[in-house]
């Protein structure tokens, strides 16, 4: 398949794997920020090409991982109203809030729809004018203008029925708190190619110039990462710190102008909370007060709370990049995909399904 099979070549991934090891002289950490970019990682083996001294470790890269245990609950809330229809992508069904999650709902016969767009609950809510269609608006910058879309199309419509749960993130505030962090061990980053389409890469300059670290803009497959990991470390070993775009077939500096355009004016930045991060200012996007009226939070009146986290889930040192999945008690026994303790376990994006599903015994051959 094109813009796939060329860059999963096996000796292509060996050249880039020699590379790497011929300028690693001391040891070095460096982060991915991408779901994506963690399973293919993790699925292809790439970490154990590297040589010891360079780590990687899996950030806050999986937006539906980072969503935080209140707005599940909020979540749960609305699809348990007789009068919802509450819409969402499939990962976030089985994301657990403080006592249960939206399958849940679901089996007890709440009307929780997964859909792949949110333009399907805006049809939905033209199709059922008598019911209130909650679409639960999750992801980083890549989703937002889709769900943009969805608002502007609602309000064309005159639709007084349909609303978002709205939990959008944005990536460069997650860096600054992980490099602000005085337990950060990070020294340079992989940031996600696919924010970098819509966002390009204006934000993370300051960043990279400010903590001195080399922000390297890297795609999904095993030689983009393996190049954007090159890259990276020759600029960590020639003590250089700047935004360098390895992923050059998708993202332009400017990013997506049409797409920031239409986000911007449905969305305004606002404080959120990440979960297994805490509150993390101006890190978050929320409808603007224009279109209010398509805010589930103010439509239901939900109260605003804050919900503990399991004790026993790590996903939060996870997502900080502390802890591998695999260092916690409750891998793959207490805490499976069947089961999941936490939300790193559930998503198709998330470090701990990951390892769990290419790494929980040795030897294990990748699906």
């Amino acid at each position: 398949m094109k813009f796939v099979d060329e860059y999963r070549d096996a000796a292509g991934v060996q050249r880039l794997a020699e590379a790497i090891r011929r300028e690693v002289t001391r040891p070095w950490t460096i982060m991915e920020i991408c779901g994506g970019q963690t399973h293919a990682i993790v699925r292809f083996g790439l970490d154990e090409l590297l040589p010891p001294k360079l780590t990687l470790v899996h950030g806050p890269g999986c937006p539906v991982c980072v969503t935080p245990v209140e707005l599940i609950d909020k979540a749960v809330a609305l699809a348990r109203r007789p009068e919802v229809i509450f819409c969402s992508f499939g990962d976030m069904l089985r994301v657990p809030g403080s006592k249960e999650d939206l399958l849940a709902v679901k089996a007890a016969g709440g009307d929780v729809r997964m859909v792949y767009s949110p333009l399907d609950a805006v049809a939905l809510a033209r199709k059922h004018p008598d019911r209130q269609v909650v679409f639960f608006a999750v992801g980083f910058e890549t989703t937002a203008p889709a769900n943009a879309l969805a608002v502007l199309q609602a309000k064309r419509y005159g639709l007084r029925n349909f609303s978002l749960l709205v939990s959008h993130v944005r990536v460069p505030p997650a860096i600054e708190a992980l490099l602000s962090s005085p337990e950060n061990r990070v020294q340079g980053f992989l940031t996600a190619g696919h924010v970098c389409t819509v966002m390009g890469t204006a934000e993370y300059e300051p960043l990279a110039a400010r903590h001195r670290v080399p922000m390297v803009v890297t795609g999904f497959e095993p030689l983009d990462i393996l190049q954007g990991i090159l890259l990276c470390v020759r600029q960590l070993e020639r003590g250089q710190a700047r935004v360098e775009n390895a992923y050059a077939r998708a993202v332009r500096p400017e990013g997506n102008r049409p797409a920031q355009k239409i986000m911007q004016e449905v969305f305004q930045v606002v404080d959120r909370n990440w979960r297994g991060l805490g509150r993390i200012p101006a890190s978050g996007l929320g409808l603007r007060p224009e279109f209010a009226a398509f805010d589930a939070e103010l439509r239901f009146d939900l109260p605003v709370q804050t919900v503990a986290e399991s004790g026993e889930c790590i996903s939060g040192l996870v997502l900080q990049g502390r802890k591998k999945p695999v260092e916690c008690p409750a891998f793959g026994t207490r805490c499976t995909p069947e089961h999941p303790l936490g939300a790193t376990m559930v998503s198709s994006e998330g470090a701990c399904a990951a390892y769990y599903r290419y790494r929980r015994q040795p030897g294990a051959v990748p699906a």
